[in-house]
């Protein structure tokens, strides 16, 4: 336990597992009060009461305005304050060429990875303006970069990562900073159900390694470092995507099988 940002109080969406969970218990370390809000209630509920006192588990669909607006309002009351909000919940769907995805497919996948965030930062703003906090924003690598057979998550996630910036100029004035973070490779359970459901797991176990410069996945604890320092200490830094990827988006790349 550190005093980074002791006594804080965050909200971090998706909270219950993968990079959710590893900012959760990123922040509960350096003394912040969170609440992990997530619909899964059994993953929730447990890493509450791994974590002890300093978290605590609401169950929260985001895709419901009623449901997020509840939450955000609800912590307010509770704690007296709210200075961080991490919107982290979402997902990535199987990979398929734009052919096979249905336009419903993709209104549904921008309502969980994209309007949930712009919904929760629109009722956290008024808490946070009080108390000079901030918004972190999750997106990912392949926002700016694409990624093959996913034009519907890589839309989502390019579109956080301007929503952000424009975020960050309007709020600049009242001293709230806005900021994305986008990780590359992590692995996490999602990552890990990908690769097992692929022809060989463990050669793609191995692909995935070899894809970032540092030569391994990235880590759950390591994204949820880098949100804390953008909470407690990039004061200065607003607007900004930050890319945590081990390399994978540097150098030339072999483009054809």
């Amino acid at each position: 336990m550190t005093d980074r940002y002791a006594d804080r109080v965050v909200i971090v969406t998706g909270g219950s597992r993968g990079i959710g969970e590893g900012v959760v218990r990123a922040f509960v370390g350096a003394g912040a009060r969170v609440t992990i809000a997530d619909i899964d209630a059994a993953g929730g509920e447990a890493l509450a009461s791994a974590l002890g006192s300093r978290a605590t588990f609401t169950p929260v669909d985001v895709r419901r305005e009623d449901d997020v607006v509840a939450l955000i309002d609800g912590v307010a009351t509770r704690e007296g304050r709210l200075d961080c909000l991490v919107n982290n919940a979402g997902t990535h769907p199987p990979h398929l060429p734009i052919d096979a995805i249905t336009p419903a497919a993709f209104r549904d996948l921008l309502e969980l990875n994209l309007v949930s965030q712009f919904v929760a930062c629109r009722a956290a703003l008024p808490h946070l303006r009080t108390s000079g906090g901030c918004i972190i924003n999750m997106g990912s690598l392949v926002g700016s970069l694409g990624q093959a057979h996913a034009v519907d998550y890589v839309a989502t996630k390019g579109a956080i990562a301007a929503f952000t910036r424009a975020l960050a100029i309007d709020e600049a004035r009242h001293g709230v900073r806005v900021n994305c973070v986008s990780p590359g490779n992590i692995d996490t359970p999602l990552w890990q159900s990908f690769a097992e459901r692929s022809p060989d797991p463990d050669a793609t176990r191995r692909a995935g390694a070899a894809d970032q410069w540092l030569g391994r996945l990235g880590t759950i604890d390591e994204v949820g470092r880098l949100c804390v320092y953008l909470a407690a200490e990039a004061t200065y830094t607003t607007g900004v995507d930050h890319v945590i990827s081990g390399g994978a988006e540097l150098g030339y790349g072999r483009k054809m099988p």
